[in-house]
């Protein structure tokens, strides 16, 4: 399962974890660029310091992302960026907003446990980065812990920030003809999912065969090697079947419950969740966290299974296309996925609106070329991976093509608006921050002593 459970956003954990691995790339790129490099403190803020490897890994990262020769960053604008968060962190520790290292445990093993499934084992992921996994903990603590201080005092302090239709009208307004971004061909989607049924006897027998292996457990047996040899989860099994320390709501209903119920080395009973049959034995509990192991077996499903689905789903797809029903109604009567009440409308997980450029749609509907239809045109029934990782087929209807063009207010409020609350945001830090470093020890180094900032950071330059 390694973590499959969890209900979390995917897109907000992919952002977090490239960000990351940017910064221990770029580290070890720096280090191979210039062995001769001597580190040392770019700026301090409060007890906090930037170093000048900071800097010089941000900049990689730009230059990475847009390219040696288009990277618009500066190194002085880089190190303002970095200043605002350490006195984001000041900010915290002076008024002990709290960030428990349980709840920074979490998030990076968390991470880290993506990253050896990325990469297959610890080994083969300090081959790849160039650290051993305690240097990459040591790290992405220290990190993760700042992150999640800082973004909560900037939540604070921007939380009640709201945006109205008057104020985006007026952000768009003012927008120079030439900076008003284009935006890339868009559609909204509608799709309708069947799951293959899976046989009583198959169900019979993956519950037979994991009861076994409970009973050699209760009469001795090492949970870990039985979950290394026999576990379906192939990430935790790699690991004896851990997974790693987690709080409630990180995982579905079914395993958090039985989890969460269980005393250190007590085995649970079998128990079944979306993902298939498991028994569990609880490793350790810190405060609200828990580390258990677990033993995972799939029920398959048949050839002849997958086939009958494809026929029907097929099948549902030529009725709507000959107009016996509509695509709507279809997906309340036949789709098993949790947007059937709302005639099957895709929701894109990043954005929370209905649109989805091409990169996006592509990586949810692999296998479909939605820039080759036409507004109403429906996917032949495709076998494709859902949310769980579980094999499905779905037929996909093409709703509304939104072809590329200049941003407006008409078809791109919502883009807009959220443009415009993320500048009146930011003008509420800038403008707390130009107020907070008068009263706050702040140190910059000769090497930016000419460097032209947004704000007076050398006021109290010491």
């Amino acid at each position: 399962m390694e973590r499959h459970d969890r209900k979390h956003s995917l897109g907000r954990l992919a952002v977090l974890v490239v960000a990351m691995g940017a910064i221990l790339a770029t580290s070890r790129l720096q280090a191979q660029e210039s062995a001769t490099v001597i580190d040392g403190v770019a700026a301090v803020v409060g007890k906090n310091i930037i170093k000048f490897s900071d800097i010089e890994n941000a900049m990689l990262q730009v230059r990475m992302r847009e390219g040696y020769e288009s990277a618009q960053a500066s190194k002085c604008e880089l190190l303002e960026s970095a200043l605002i968060s350490k006195l984001l962190v000041h900010k915290g520790q002076v008024d002990s907003v709290e960030v428990t290292d349980e709840e920074v445990e979490t998030q990076v093993d968390y991470y880290l446990r993506n990253y050896i499934r990325q990469y297959g084992s610890k080994e083969a992921l300090k081959t790849a980065m160039g650290f051993s996994y305690d240097e990459m903990h040591d790290l992405f603590f220290d990190m993760m812990k700042d992150r999640m201080l800082s973004q909560r005092v900037e939540h604070q302090l921007t939380q009640n920030i709201k945006v109205t239709p008057a104020e985006v009208a007026a952000y768009f307004a003012k927008m120079p003809k030439d900076s008003i971004p284009t935006i890339a061909e868009e559609y909204e989607l509608e799709e309708i999912e069947i799951a293959p049924s899976i046989a009583q006897e198959e169900k019979e027998r993956v519950k037979a065969d994991l009861a076994e292996l409970r009973e050699r457990i209760l009469k001795g047996e090492r949970f870990a090697m039985l979950a290394t040899l026999y576990s379906e989860d192939p990430g935790s099994a790699k690991k004896g079947g851990e997974l790693g320390f987690f709080t409630r709501g990180d995982m579905v209903p079914e395993f958090e419950a039985a989890a969460f119920a269980l005393k250190p080395g007590e085995v649970s009973p079998i128990i079944e969740s979306s993902y298939g049959y498991h028994v569990l034995q609880l490793i350790e509990r810190r405060g609200n966290t828990i580390n258990v192991r677990h033993i995972l077996k799939i029920p398959k499903v048949s050839s002849d299974d997958m086939l009958h689905t494809r026929v029907l789903l097929d099948s549902v797809a030529n009725q709507i296309r000959l107009g016996n029903i509509s695509f709507e109604e279809a997906a309340k009567k036949y789709s098993m996925a949790p947007n059937k009440a709302q005639g099957g409308a895709v929701t894109n997980p990043y954005t929370g609106n209905n649109r989805f450029n091409k990169e996006m749609a592509a990586e949810r509907y692999p296998g479909i070329s939605f820039s080759g239809m036409h507004e109403g045109d429906i996917s032949a029934a495709l076998n494709m991976k859902n949310d769980e990782s579980k094999d499905v087929y779905r037929i996909v209807r093409l709703k509304r093509k939104i072809e590329a063009h200049a941003a407006n207010l008409t078809d791109d409020y919502d883009k807009i608006a959220n443009a415009a609350l993320q500048e009146m945001q930011h003008q509420k830090v800038m403008d707390w921050a130009s107020k907070m470093i008068k009263t706050t020890y702040i140190h910059l180094s000769d090497a930016y002593k000419d460097c032209t900032f947004e704000l007076n950071w050398t006021k109290t330059n010491k």
